[in-house]
């Protein structure tokens, strides 16, 4: 079978220069692409975590005309600010630690962290309101499962 693998996830953003500002500023992440394609007035934006291999985030502007009519693209830019445009869940093998470090940084939480059944959890949200989880995972016990 061919090889496959995620290179990309996406995220819409009311503002990617302010949605720049955040993950490189405030989460300490590397910008992976910043191409803009003049003939289409777009902009590919893609960060990552500093130095980790494995898939980019693509901070992509909410769409408008010709992708999106107005009303569409204002509804999408509502839900996206309601939470309801996905979640990125990333991982840490400190989850307090990271929580104090981004904190200092300005990173508002919604919870501290807290112990789940499968780690210790905490959450905070993009500027444009996009949902981000932050984990520690507890090594699996098949025998609980």
């Amino acid at each position: 079978m061919t090889k496959i693998k995620i290179a990309n996830a996406q995220f819409w953003v009311h503002d990617q220069d302010q949605a720049l500002d955040f993950y490189t500023q405030k989460l300490g992440w590397e910008v992976r692409a910043d191409v803009t394609m003049e003939a289409w007035n777009f902009r590919w934006l893609c960060v990552a975590p500093s130095g980790a291999d494995g898939p980019a985030l693509v901070l992509m502007p909410v769409p408008g005309q010709p992708m999106l009519d107005e009303a569409s693209s204002g509804q999408l830019s509502e839900l996206v600010a309601k939470g309801a445009g996905g979640t990125l869940f990333l991982e840490t093998d400190d989850c307090k630690a990271a929580y104090d470090e981004l904190s200092a940084r300005g990173v508002e939480f919604n919870d501290p962290p807290t112990v789940q059944p499968y780690g210790i959890d905490t959450s905070f949200r993009d500027p444009s309101g996009n949902n981000i989880r932050l984990t520690q995972m507890m090594e699996f016990d098949p025998e609980r499962h």
